[in-house]
C-alpha cells in the first residue's frame, strides 16, 4: 500500500533537489562574471591604495603593488613609519620599524608562506591546476541569507581556504582560512564586497577579516585600485644596505596579509 506514496515522495524530491553544479561550473561563471579570461590576462601590474582601519579603531595607509608574474610588495603606514613585505619571486623580504628594525631582513617560514599565496596575481581559482591547487564542491550555503556556491580550496602551499561564491554574482562573498602558523592551526574569515570595475575586472575594494567568530576584525577599503601601472622590478627586489647608512623608508602595505592576524 505504500508503493504509491513512496514513488510520488521520491518524484517530489527530484523535483525539489538542486541540480548539480561542479566547481569547474562555478569557476568558469565566476571568471566571466569578473569580466573574462581575456580582459584579466590584459593587466599586468595592479596599485591598490587603501586605508586599514584596526580593530581598536586606528588607522593606517595601506598600499600594495602586484606585478606578474608573481611579484608582490604590501607596506603599512602609520605614525611616519612605514612596514613592508615584498616578494620578487624568489626571494621574500621585510622592514619592521614598528620592531624598531629600519634594515631589511628575510621574512619568515610562515611569512613566506604568505607572501607566495599573496604574490598569486589572478586569484588561487584561476588556473588552479597549472598552480598545483585543489577545489572541490561542498554543494550550496546559505550565508547570512545569501545563497552560496561552497567551494573547498586546497593550496599548493597546504592552506585550505573555503569560498562562498554568490549564487547570482559567483564572486566570492567569504572566505574562510586554515592554516597552520609556529606549528598551531589559526582559522580566519575574510568577508569581501564593494567589487567594482578596473580596466575590465571587478575587483572587491572592501575586505573585513580576522580570527573566526571573533569580533575583533580589520577591515581594509581601498580608495583606489590602479591597473596597468608602470612598477619598476626594483619595487619588489631586496634593498642593499650600506653599513652606516639607514634604509630609505618609501611611504605606505595590505591585502590578506594584513588580515591574517599571524601572532
Amino acid at each position: 500500500m505504500w508503493g504509491p506514496v513512496l514513488h510520488l515522495t521520491q518524484v517530489a524530491l527530484l523535483a525539489t533537489a538542486p541540480s548539480s553544479v561542479s566547481a569547474d561550473d562555478v569557476i568558469a561563471q565566476y571568471v566571466k562574471r569578473i569580466g573574462g579570461m581575456e580582459k584579466i590576462q590584459a593587466v599586468s601590474t595592479l596599485r591598490r591604495t587603501g586605508k586599514f582601519t584596526g580593530g581598536g579603531g586606528f588607522e593606517a595607509v595601506v598600499v600594495q603593488e602586484n606585478k606578474r608574474p608573481d611579484k608582490v610588495r604590501e607596506e603599512f603606514s602609520l605614525q611616519g613609519m612605514t612596514a613592508i613585505n615584498a616578494y620578487d619571486g624568489s626571494t621574500g623580504w621585510k622592514i619592521s620599524p614598528f620592531q624598531g628594525k629600519k634594515d631589511p631582513e628575510a621574512l619568515s617560514e610562515d611569512e613566506m608562506k604568505s607572501i607566495v599565496e599573496d604574490s598569486d596575481f589572478d586569484d588561487p581559482l584561476i588556473h588552479y591546476r597549472e598552480k598545483g591547487n585543489k577545489v572541490e564542491s561542498l554543494g550550496k550555503d546559505d550565508v547570512e541569507g545569501t545563497d552560496t556556491y561552497k567551494l573547498k580550496v586546497t593550496l599548493k602551499s597546504g592552506d585550505v581556504r573555503t569560498y562562498y561564491m554568490d549564487a547570482d554574482s559567483y564572486v566570492p562573498i567569504k572566505i574562510e582560512t586554515k592554516r597552520t602558523i609556529r606549528g598551531a592551526e589559526h582559522e580566519t574569515e575574510s568577508w569581501l564586497g564593494d567589487y567594482k570595475e578596473v580596466s575590465g575586472w571587478y575587483l572587491p575594494f572592501a575586505i573585513e577579516g580576522g580570527p573566526r567568530g571573533s569580533e575583533n576584525k580589520a577591515k581594509i577599503v581601498y580608495e583606489k585600485i590602479e591597473a596597468n601601472v608602470t612598477i619598476d622590478d626594483g619595487r619588489f627586489t631586496k634593498p642593499m644596505v650600506t653599513p652606516g647608512k639607514a634604509t630609505p623608508q618609501p611611504a605606505s602595505r595590505s591585502g590578506y596579509t594584513t588580515l591574517r592576524h599571524e601572532d
